[in-house]
């Protein structure tokens, strides 16, 4: 049986997290790291529902457009 506890992480972890952080990075450079990864995550979520909506389009008309040739 897998033991996933060591994935989780508590206070005292999340604690060394944030110094290690602050130490590499300063507290000036947190903020634009914090804004550049929400920008990312942004692109990565409107691309993907590009991609979505674009096979739901296909797909539409895939359903319409064989209708149409049995005819």
């Amino acid at each position: 049986m897998v033991n996933i506890y060591f994935l989780l992480l508590g206070g005292q972890e999340w604690i060394w997290i944030i110094l290690a952080l602050l130490l590499l990075f300063g507290g000036k450079k947190i903020p634009e790291l914090m804004r550049g990864l929400g920008k990312g995550i942004r692109e990565f979520n409107d691309a993907k529902d590009n991609v979505k909506r674009e096979i739901e389009e296909g797909a539409n008309s895939v359903s319409t457009g064989s209708s149409k040739k049995e005819d």
